[in-house]
């Protein structure tokens, strides 16, 4: 019985490890010949290592697949436009691309420097447009294609010490959803995931609480795996009417986002002040506001990542 992603090719930023690694393995046991792209940076974006794409390439392989290791960063748009070359040099064409590469650099927000805050976005955001861009002529030339983003609820709902990753995550997702508009009349689809897993990103949580040494091994049970099978069906023909969507899994559970609409509205015909904004218009809204905030916590629990 062959794969969703027979005779597809597929690339996958960050996929030496953790998420990115579950996902090559997946799309390469389903039939895709996959690019492994990871420059085997630390969590900061610091150092290099061509082990990490090395093995996963090495795995699918030795498990009968074809797949090709890359090493370039997404943040130059020359190393990110040579993922998309190596998929269309070594196997022929390019079918789907995941953008799952990032790194980390949490900060207060008090204490964030410029510097932090433009890495995390030049992997995560300009990442995501650089591969995006490269792969965007080959897909509006055979009329098809599949990006996927990767999000997270720290842009959807916010998260505490995480300003350049929220502002990054929350653009992904206004790319992706331009995206979607601008491509459809080609049949290309563009979707964005945001995965609660236990990885190297998460594994930095402080574990020093009781509170805290609960959440983390709450955490542990979401493994890495359980993200890959919404990304092979997303990069399939089966979901070749899904797209401008906001998912995310947790463990077994697949959640569908809606997109932000206007909850309530107040029209003052002589027009407004500060004065009756403060005495009308804010005590009329004050109840959406609690109801904002309790739908958030009630559909993720859980602290965000």
């Amino acid at each position: 019985m062959s794969g969703m992603l027979e005779g597809k090719v597929v690339a996958i930023t960050g996929a030496g490890r953790g998420v990115g690694r579950e996902i090559a393995l997946l799309c390469a046991k389903h039939g895709a010949a996959v690019v492994v792209n990871d420059p085997g940076v630390g969590g900061g974006g610091e150092g290099g290592d061509a082990g990490p794409a090395q093995q996963t390439v090495d795995d699918i392989v030795a498990a009968g697949g074809k797949a090709w290791a890359n090493l370039a960063s997404v943040a130059d748009p020359v190393g990110a436009a040579s993922i998309i070359e190596d998929a269309v040099q070594r196997f022929g064409r390019i079918d789907a691309v995941v953008n799952n590469a990032g790194i980390l650099r949490d900060t207060i927000w008090h204490k964030m420097s410029f510097e932090d805050w433009r890495a995390v976005i030049d992997v995560h955001l300009h990442g995501s447009f650089n591969v995006s861009k490269a792969a965007t002529p080959y897909f509006r030339e055979q009329q098809s294609g599949s990006f996927i983003h990767f999000t997270s609820t720290s842009g959807l709902i916010g998260n505490i010490g995480q300003a350049n990753y929220s502002a990054a995550k929350l653009g992904i997702v206004g790319l992706s959803q331009s995206i979607a508009l601008d491509m459809a009349r080609v049949g290309v689809r563009s979707n964005c995931i945001a995965p609660f897993a236990w990885s190297r990103m998460t594994a930095s949580i402080p574990a020093e609480t009781p509170e805290q040494k609960e959440r983390v091994e709450r955490l542990k049970t979401m493994s890495a795996d359980k993200i890959a099978p919404l990304v092979v069906y997303l990069a399939s023909d089966a979901a070749k009417d899904v797209s401008n969507q906001i998912f995310s899994v947790r463990k077994n559970e697949i959640v569908l986002y809606n997109k932000p609409r206007p909850i309530r509205s107040m029209t003052k015909v002589e027009g407004w002040t500060p004065e009756t904004i403060a005495d009308e218009l804010i005590p009329a809204f004050k109840p959406s506001f609690a109801r904002a905030d309790e739908v958030s916590a009630h559909v993720f629990p859980y602290d965000p990542i």
